[in-house]
């Protein structure tokens, strides 16, 4: 089997390097997906509340897949059909997952719930021990729902801290 080819860095710094990989929205969502809602099929994919185009969602896998953080899986009734699982480099993903969320409810307006995004931060090891037994396991129960409906915001409640 030939080498994997190397990537060409535009620099050693490792923000760039992780933004070469992930930089892209949709990048992450996917991993989101696999990690907390249980998503593994491209159809899972298609339907999260976001609407990846077709085309982008086959790339990004293909391209998280070459990265080593997704990897493929035929399925064991029908082989045609593939399940995409969190390889241990995509699941070590899941504190700057949270980091995100947590970041982002802090700061703007967002449809999580404020006491569901401040108890994850109060328990964070616990979320995080959690959505990895998940992944061991390969538990597909969602570690969090679809957050929709109206915004919240930690910006407007005075809450400088979650």
């Amino acid at each position: 089997m030939p080498a994997k080819p190397k990537l060409e860095r535009r620099s050693g710094c490792p923000v760039s390097i992780s933004l070469e990989m992930l930089g892209d929205r949709w990048s992450l969502l996917i991993v989101r997906d696999l990690m907390v809602r249980g998503y593994r099929t491209f159809k899972d994919f298609q339907g999260s509340s976001e609407k990846i185009a077709t085309n982008i969602l086959a790339d990004r896998l293909k391209k998280l897949e070459a990265a080593g953080i997704v990897h493929a899986e035929p399925e064991t009734t029908d082989r045609r059909r593939v399940n995409y699982r969190l390889t241990e480099k995509g699941i070590d993903l899941a504190p700057v997952l949270l980091d995100l969320l947590i970041w982002a409810a802090r700061h703007e307006e967002t449809g999580a719930p404020c006491a569901l995004i401040m108890d994850m931060e109060k328990n964070r090891e616990a979320v995080l021990s959690e959505a990895r037994r998940r992944w061991r396991e390969r538990d597909l129960t969602p570690l969090l729902p679809e957050f929709k409906g109206k915004k919240e915001t930690g910006r407007k409640t005075g809450r400088e801290k979650l």
